[in-house]
């Protein structure tokens, strides 16, 4: 692919993934749309959102960042671009072959959504699925690294992280509010119960796929 093509196609898949994790009731929408109608406010639903997005948003940050702190990534990015779509890949396939949740998400309270998101992100590997697309960000951006400074360079990768974890988020944060406002002002959280699809296998296959593109972008 051609440079400003491949660039292109990652950032779409930056928003791509924030639109399904969005989309996704695995990521806690339900959460707060459940809350929305227990305390017949929608503040609440707002309220809800708000955490469960702040909670993701931590937890893709907290993934990315020390690829970007990391000073011998410009010399080892390829490297490790390439092992982080192969564990990525192999997380689908685990996924596919062992669709159980997390049971430790069932211990923590509703009440800490910001908490809940972090921990449900981290377990479903929302982060980990950035990673690879967001090397491929970094690799596509032209740096002299024979003249650049460790701490420019430091910097820029930083604050590339940043700007997918927000890009990611608000697309996640639009998607998943989206349906949560459908939900709680015309169809109730029984339509899920009745209309949902499981969505597990679809998280699974995403993953694979992901990992798939990422490897190819490295022939670019």
């Amino acid at each position: 692919m051609d440079g400003p093509t491949t660039t292109t196609a990652l950032w779409g898949a930056v928003v791509a993934s924030g639109l399904y994790h969005g989309v996704n009731p695995g990521m806690g929408w339900p959460l707060a749309v459940s809350a929305a109608l227990m305390d017949r406010s929608r503040r609440s639903l707002w309220r809800a959102l708000g955490a469960l997005a702040l909670g993701h948003l931590l937890a893709i940050v907290a993934i990315l960042l020390p690829f970007g702190a990391l000073l011998f990534l410009a010399e080892w990015q390829r490297d490790i671009q390439i092992g982080a779509a192969l564990l990525v890949i192999g997380l689908g396939v685990y996924l596919l072959i062992s669709p159980r949740h997390p049971r430790f998400l069932a211990r923590v309270p509703p009440s800490r959504l910001v908490l809940w998101s972090f921990l449900a992100a981290l377990a479903h590997g929302a982060g980990l699925m950035l990673v690879p697309i967001y090397l491929g960000i970094c690799r596509s951006v032209e740096t002299d690294t024979g003249h650049a400074a460790a701490a420019d360079l430091m910097t820029g990768n930083t604050g590339v992280a940043v700007l997918v974890a927000l890009s990611h988020t608000v697309a996640m944060s639009l998607a998943g509010g989206a349906f949560a406002f459908a939900v709680y002002r015309w169809l109730g959280l029984k339509a899920l119960s009745r209309s949902w699809f499981n969505l597990d296998k679809v998280w699974a296959l995403s993953l694979v796929l992901v990992g798939g593109i990422s490897l190819l972008t490295l022939h670019g």
